[in-house]
């Protein structure tokens, strides 16, 4: 049987964590430490990583991705710009997709993670309960989310609230006093941050302008093209009065009650106003008025801070608020005059 962690630590007189970190090249490690930790490893033919190669120098140059889906707008250009500052930087990236969301079912990621020796961890907008956040900060790797806060963690995102904030007064500002939304399922709210800091937001918003929450307004989708007309159409096809502005929670959902609309004579801007959240590459196109963010900026931004941390700086990662920008187009205007 092969020598173990154990084995390493008692050779070189130190604890299994100071040999973890040494040899996984992590910083807070003298270099005389851990070179004593090297040559007890290679005395007793001990190797970490899948690659005896990666002893050297105690990194498998691959950072993990966290990941609820990777077929949505926002977390494959996030996945695409963090892939960018690793390849620049002679890292690979391990992408571990959870596949939605699926209520009652143990995720098993950490174990795996350990066992592939990754040397950093990149979570995207994705909830952690406090069991899976202490198995991730065991691991004794950098840690840090992308696209909304996680508890726990440092993380790059932008304002949600302020965002949203941003959107729903704009529809005030041009004179709509009746406004629906199209937020997160209830899935999205209970498992990650952002669709609930939105829905805050808007009610929050709403309430300080004097106007009234119709719970009949309010409908969930799924942040998809298909969920948005959906929801748009259980408003659509309530009986009497209907907003004169939709807020949705992403371009998606706000591009899907553009098509649902088109489809039933609504015509956009002049009898119902559009707004949605992040600029996805169709709003332009569409004229669709949006609260713009840079995904693949902020998957940059975060990438970068653990290349920086695990070359050595240890106050690399922080809490990084990114800017967005209100960009007005043709989807929203004064709404019509109604009878009196």
């Amino acid at each position: 049987m092969g020598a173990g962690i154990d084995d390493v630590a008692l050779r070189a007189g130190v604890s299994t964590a100071t040999v973890s970190r040494a040899l996984r090249g992590l910083p807070r490690v003298s270099p005389e430490t851990r070179a004593r930790v090297l040559a007890a490893a290679r005395d007793l033919g001990y190797v970490a990583s899948p690659s005896a190669s990666g002893l050297a120098t105690g990194r498998t140059r691959t950072v993990g991705v966290m990941v609820p889906y990777v077929d949505r707008w926002y977390f494959g250009h996030a996945i695409e710009g963090i892939d960018q500052v690793l390849r620049e930087n002679g890292y690979n990236l391990l992408l571990f997709s959870l596949g939605g969301y699926s209520p009652g079912r143990r995720r098993s990621f950490t174990e795996s993670m350990v066992r592939k020796q990754i040397d950093a961890l990149l979570v995207l907008t994705l909830w952690l309960s406090d069991e899976e956040l202490l198995q991730l900060q065991r691991t004794d790797i950098p840690l840090m989310a992308v696209g909304g806060p996680v508890d726990g963690c440092a993380g790059v995102h932008i304002d949600d609230t302020a965002a949203a904030a941003a959107a729903v007064e704009h529809l005030i500002g041009l004179g709509h006093r009746h406004i629906g939304y199209l937020h997160g399922a209830a899935q999205d709210e209970h498992n990650f941050k952002v669709p609930g800091l939105r829905s805050v937001a808007f009610r929050n918003t709403m309430v300080r302008a004097g106007l009234e929450l119709r719970p009949e307004w309010l409908v969930p989708g799924d942040f998809t093209i298909a969920d948005g007309a959906r929801a748009a159409a259980r408003i659509f096809d309530l009986p009497g009065d209907k907003p004169t502005a939709l807020f949705c929670g992403s371009d998606e959902m706000a591009l899907g009650a553009m098509f649902e609309a088109q489809r039933r004579g609504i015509r956009i801007p002049q009898e119902l106003s559009v707004v949605g959240i992040d600029d996805h590459e169709f709003s332009e196109p569409a004229g669709l008025t949006t609260v713009a963010q840079k995904p693949v900026e902020q998957g940059r931004a975060a990438a970068a801070m653990v290349l920086a941390e695990l070359n050595g700086s240890p106050a690399a990662v922080q809490e990084t608020i990114m800017p967005f920008e209100l960009v007005v187009r043709s989807t929203t205007a004064p709404p019509p005059k109604r009878p009196a």
